[in-house]
């Protein structure tokens, strides 16, 4: 009895193992080698390498001109690299467009829907053009329906729909093909909080059905939400990739509030303080607040409390970890982008 049980414990760890490094090597949903792409003397994407796991919900994120459409647009197979590799799930996107775009599925920012048609007739249309067999595009259809909670207005034209029920029309024309990778561009752009949430869930609910979304937003609250994983680039390069919570503890820093009460603040002596990275001012009622992000805040803020003391009264103080709004302007910068 001891033997049997002895194999079948290393049967069972051998399936496990063998589990495991299937998971390890399963092909990724989205790898991209040293990808660039010029425009004549102008680089957009700048040497980008990246790999997407299956089944996870993954944050693309950069200041406007950093390279993230013309990245998505030769993911999709719009626009040819200069230089690199895309692969999407193991297709060469130079070579297999086709196969590609069937397991791909977009949401754009503009959501292209035909606002004189029903939210049916929309859903039908797009059903033709990706070749869903005709005994299975009704059902298909309601399923997706149901998935936006539309159903009830499937007869209605989509230029009744406020901003929300379009962006949710149009998440559903995504996945009426059942595709593999989910591609959302700005998912809740101009929806209001209630929409904003049902389409939070959907995506989630996306990574739950073991589909892999890439999301591109401005919307850092929107990429701590939902985001497995972040890629932060710039000027087309890579400069950041992790969880949220790794990229707060490799690139963050504490964060120290002041706010004082009086006529003056000593932002300037702040800031020559060894270990402190910024001091953002902001005027207050009979006061200023000093936004003060540190490397350390333990030895640094007895200091700062002295210099305050000079310079009026102290009216409060907090401690606190930076957000990914933070880290993001760390990363990237200050300065407006067109």
């Amino acid at each position: 009895m001891i033997i049997e049980e002895s194999i079948l414990s290393k049967e069972v760890a051998a399936v496990a193992n063998a589990l495991a490094s299937t998971a390890q090597t399963a092909t990724p949903a989205l790898e991209i080698r040293d990808l660039c792409k010029t425009f004549g003397k102008f680089t957009a994407v700048d040497h980008l390498s990246l790999t997407v796991r299956q089944g996870e919900i993954f944050g693309l994120l950069g200041p406007n001109g950093s390279g993230k459409t013309t990245t998505i647009n030769m993911i999709s197979g719009l626009s040819t690299p200069s230089s690199g590799e895309i692969r999407v799930l193991g297709y060469d996107v130079r070579r297999q467009v086709r196969q590609i775009r069937q397991l791909l599925g977009a949401v754009p920012q503009e959501t292209a829907l035909y606002e004189e048609l029903s939210a049916w007739a929309n859903l039908d249309f797009h059903a033709d053009l990706f070749g869903i067999p005709r005994k299975e595009k009704k059902e298909r259809i309601e399923n997706v329906l149901k998935l936006v909670q539309l159903l009830d207005r499937k007869h209605s034209r989509v230029g009744t729909f406020s901003g929300g029920m379009k962006r949710r029309l149009a998440l559903g024309r995504a996945l009426l093909h059942e595709p593999q990778l989910i591609y959302l561009d700005e998912p809740t752009l101009g929806v209001d909080v209630q929409a904003r949430r049902a389409i939070w869930d959907y995506t989630l609910s996306l990574r739950e059905q073991g589909k892999t979304v890439l999301i591109t937003t401005n919307y850092l609250e929107e990429a701590q939400a939902l985001c497995d994983r972040l890629a932060i680039i710039d000027h087309g390069k890579l400069v950041a990739l992790d969880t949220p919570q790794q990229l707060k503890q490799l690139y963050g820093a504490q964060v120290v509030e002041l706010e004082i009460a009086g006529t003056g603040h000593p932002a300037e002596q702040i800031r020559a303080l060894p270990g402190v990275k910024d001091v953002a001012v902001e005027t207050v009622q009979d006061g200023y607040r000093l936004k003060i992000i540190t490397e350390g805040v333990n030895n640094l803020v007895p200091e700062m409390i002295n210099l305050v003391s000079h310079n009026g009264a102290l009216r409060d103080i907090t401690m606190r970890d930076p957000n990914l709004d933070e880290i993001f302007l760390r990363l990237t910068g200050l300065s407006l982008r067109d």
